[in-house]
């Protein structure tokens, strides 16, 4: 392999994404080291990230640790790394951690409406970084080409191939199964792991050594796998222009990724979902022609089967349901109806949306008459109402009462 020619590569996804992706910084393995290999946290990002969003919250924490600013961050770290290990980098994410007492966010995403400067700001003042070669194991000189941080916390990691000189996403698939170890403290915790080559991308949410499984993350060319050509570069461009990209990136954490809990009394690791490219680009391009055209416009999305069609309809009702207007002022819809073809289909439907949103009421599901049905559309509690076809005619006449 041309090591020359894979660091180019990486280079030039590095710089991309400082100088038009957002991200605030790229590090490099041989600088003075931020990253903390035993807690698998750049403790540099973390600190500057708090210092900028939450002083009032830090020094009230400092001030239960005795005033002593190292014990403090020490302190934190210890009972951050221990949270991730319980709750996952997703909850922590979207939800902080307490210590003493003191509930410090590690990441602020954007508000469904601008009505709130101060969480714009905040969102804002979210710190991410690349890191290049990172070592991750404190034993190891092993290194992973890409690592993505949000405030320090690792969320993606790459291993990247040129397919120019003969190694492709095969080679980097292999890398992780064979010479990554899934329980090392970085791997285990990242959300996702991608395999990258100059013309096509693979993912997993988890190593299992040998037993990992990828999923293809790319467009789709020609009514087939693969992406098309690009005239501008890279045919994997996507990914760091699109999926990547400092916005999109964290809208992605905040609303896409799910967590399934393992179940009760199982020792299994709960199950990270996170979306197939067409899935996410689905979502995102209706989402937006929603919020630019407002309600009353036809839109088709086509899954072949087996392709995941359930969560992408959890994921458009769930946005579709808090979606506000470019000015971010005035909602778009004030309901949510999905109708399904089967019952099967609806109670998958129901389990897979409820999945997405957990406030009690917020998801209602039409199993009994046209009276609940004409409650949810009335109510202002349901946003998002799950119906079969055959109760559609009741769906038509209540909307149109209620219009």
């Amino acid at each position: 392999m041309n090591k020359v020619d894979e660091a180019a590569f990486e280079e030039f996804i590095c710089r991309w994404l400082v100088e038009q992706g957002g991200y605030d910084e790229v590090k490099l393995a041989q600088a003075p080291p931020d990253f903390d290999v035993i807690a698998g946290l750049d403790r540099g990002e973390l600190f500057t990230f708090i210092g900028r969003t939450q002083g009032a919250a830090w020094n009230e924490l400092l001030t239960r640790y005795g005033n002593d600013a190292s014990k403090a961050q020490r302190g934190f770290v210890s009972r951050l790394s221990q949270q991730l290990d319980v709750r996952g980098t997703i909850e922590v994410l979207r939800h902080g951690v307490e210590d003493l007492g003191v509930t410090l966010r590690l990441a602020y995403f954007k508000p469904a409406s601008g009505f709130t400067p101060e969480l714009q700001e905040r969102y804002a003042r979210n710190r991410l970084t690349v890191t290049r070669q990172l070592r991750y194991e404190a034993a190891s000189t092993k290194s992973l080409d890409l690592c993505l941080f949000v405030n320090g916390i690792p969320v993606a990691t790459a291993e990247l191939k040129n397919a120019l000189t003969g190694q492709g996403v095969e080679h980097s698939i292999a890398q992780y199964r064979t010479d990554r170890d899934p329980n090392a403290k970085l791997l285990r915790r990242t959300v996702v792991h991608f395999a990258v080559d100059t013309e096509r991308v693979a993912m997993t949410t988890r190593l299992a050594g040998s037993g990992t499984r990828f999923l293809p993350f790319n467009r789709g060319h020609e009514m087939g796998a693969g992406n098309p050509p690009n005239p501008s570069g890279h045919r994997t461009a996507y990914l760091w222009e699109q999926v990547w990209q400092r916005d999109a990136w964290l809208d992605l954490l905040q609303r896409f990724v799910h967590v399934e809990p393992a179940p009760k009394g199982s020792k299994a690791r709960p199950n990270v979902i996170f979306p197939r490219f067409h899935q996410w680009d689905a979502v995102r391009a209706l989402t937006s022609a929603a919020q630019a055209n407002g309600a009353g416009r036809d839109y088709l999305v086509q899954h072949s089967a087996g392709s995941g069609k359930s969560n992408t309809i959890a994921w458009m009702a769930h946005r579709l349901s808090s979606l506000h207007d470019s000015a971010g002022e005035a909602k778009v819809f004030d309901k949510v109806v999905v109708i399904t073809d089967r019952r099967v289909l609806d109670k998958q439907l129901q389990d897979t949306i409820y999945q997405f949103e957990h406030a009690l009421g917020v998801v209602v599901r039409i199993d009994e008459n046209s009276q609940q049905l004409a409650d949810a559309l009335a109510g202002e509690q349901a946003r998002i109402i799950i119906t079969t076809l055959q109760k559609f005619p009741f769906v038509t006449e209540k909307i149109d009462a209620f219009a």
